[in-house]
């Protein structure tokens, strides 16, 4: 097992070993989302995706858009009929609220448009560093990095970087990550991470990459 934490790591083909073994595998809900090529879908997808599954989270999201498209046609909805278009997506109710709170600013602010700026888009209602960068690296195609759970703990665990939270993960990865993988490491390691290497006894024995982990944290294993 190689020292993961040099700067020899072979991030390159570690990341293109999970492509191939994740390339058969269906894509994200938020990845579906963003190939509408409308990053207003994208914005509200990744608000309803927090804290969601994402057997729920497209229906969802669908059931909304099939409603209302646009900032517009969504503030000609009430709170009460968002929540039911998007129920059982966690914390609905204050998703439904933040909908609303986004359009209203998108419509004042922006012509209506989804702004293509990180600061923009971290003053929109609910929208944190996850969602901001995810929307402007799936929707603009502005290298950004989105830190969720799996992109925080995967790195960590293969000792590529050592952090404690996603704002430093974030902030690791880009100095050290090369730009052209920011986009995609999230898609990657989120499919990944829910398959194989999972947060609690992840499954090492299907492991695309095992020589070059270092299993930082891993006690029990499949």
């Amino acid at each position: 097992m190689i020292d993961s934490r040099q700067p020899s790591f072979p991030i390159g083909r570690v990341l293109g070993r999970i492509k191939a073994t994740t390339r058969p595998w269906k894509e994200t809900a938020l990845t579906q989302v963003s190939q509408s090529g409308q990053p207003f879908r994208l914005l509200i997808g990744c608000l309803l995706s927090l804290r969601t599954k994402d057997e729920t989270t497209h229906p969802a999201a669908e059931r909304l858009f099939a409603l209302a498209d646009g900032p517009e046609e969504m503030l000609r909805l009430t709170v009460p009929r968002i929540e039911r278009a998007i129920y059982p997506v966690g914390f609905y109710r204050t998703k439904a609220k933040n909908i609303l709170g986004i359009c209203r600013r998108l419509t004042r602010e922006h012509d209506g448009k989804v702004p293509g700026d990180l600061d923009a888009l971290l003053a929109l209602p609910g929208v944190g560093r996850k969602t901001a960068n995810l929307v402007l690296g799936l929707g603009f195609n502005i290298a950004a990095i989105c830190v969720d759970t799996h992109v925080n703990r995967i790195p960590n665990r293969w000792g590529y970087i050592k952090t404690s939270n996603p704002g430093e993960t974030e902030i690791a990865l880009r100095k050290k990550l090369p730009k052209r993988f920011w986009i995609s490491i999230n898609e990657l390691l989120v499919l990944f991470g829910q398959r194989i290497c999972r947060p609690v006894s992840p499954h090492c024995s299907r492991c695309p990459v095992p020589e070059f982990c270092a299993r930082v944290g891993v006690g029990k294993s499949r």
